[in-house]
């Protein structure tokens, strides 16, 4: 069964009026980059809870989680209604594979999100070792609004240091965005624009492929890969795609 713990709400950072990040002090055990926590609350006598993926570094001195307010969701409402000062419960112990170290060794690393499911990509590529193994990282972040892009300072951030490394491309589905590819990563992928702007080819002798986030987008994209002739990683079996859903 799961070690509860009582968390300390820092900050609540609310990047617009669903999107919201809790910044929390707690003594959870060490992590490692990628993996997820559950966070809980007592709502009519039950704690209702659900997982979420760590933002943050291991090493930081403050946890945080990137979530998204659900209006008929029983949890997340109550998060974001957290104030500095509040308690929430959360677990000891991280858990999940969306890890580095899951990763066969490749020349580009893309990772691939929707969503708030850009958490996890964040914790990772604070770590030394992402830009110690790959030439070349591609980060996608595709989202309904311009106002869902949350983290751009420390994607910016990103770009400063690792300018001869990173690749950072937005997509924006519902409203024309400078700088942003409109529609999905799917047309993006199999009309070949998005390897045409991004400049790198997407084949199994380079690539490395996370994708995370809306299950639909995770399925239609491994269709995709596949037939680009990049293969599902497995531990028995090192390919190219390795996934992770988000609900």
């Amino acid at each position: 069964m799961a070690n509860w713990i009582k968390a300390e709400v820092i900050e609540n950072r609310r990047w617009n009026k669903d999107l919201f990040s809790l910044v929390l002090d707690a003594d959870v055990s060490p992590f490692v980059a990628g993996q997820f926590t559950k966070l809980g609350l007592e709502i009519d006598g039950k704690l209702i809870q659900r997982a979420y993926s760590y933002v943050n570094s291991p090493d930081s001195k403050y946890l945080e989680i990137y979530a998204t307010r659900v209006a008929d969701g029983l949890l997340s409402p109550q998060l974001h209604a957290l104030e500095p000062g509040d308690s929430v419960m959360i677990t000891k112990d991280a858990a999940g594979f969306f890890t580095l170290d899951e990763i066969p060794q490749g020349e580009h690393l893309w990772m691939l999100s929707t969503g708030t499911a850009l958490g996890p990509y964040l914790s990772i590529l604070q770590q030394d070792d992402v830009w110690q193994r790959f030439r070349k990282v591609v980060l996608v972040h595709a989202v309904r609004f311009s106002a869902d892009l949350s983290y751009q300072a420390e994607i910016n951030a990103l770009k400063d240091t690792h300018s001869d490394q990173i690749i950072v491309q937005p997509f924006v589905s519902r409203e024309p965005t400078a700088g942003a590819l409109s529609g999905r990563i799917t047309h993006a992928l199999e009309d070949g624009m998005l390897e045409r702007l991004v400049g790198l080819p997407l084949s199994a002798e380079q690539s490395q492929v996370m994708l995370c986030g809306n299950p639909q987008m995770v399925k239609d994209v491994r269709v995709l890969l596949e037939q680009k002739g990049l293969e599902k990683n497995l531990r028995r079996k090192p390919g190219n795609i390795t996934t992770e859903q988000y609900w």
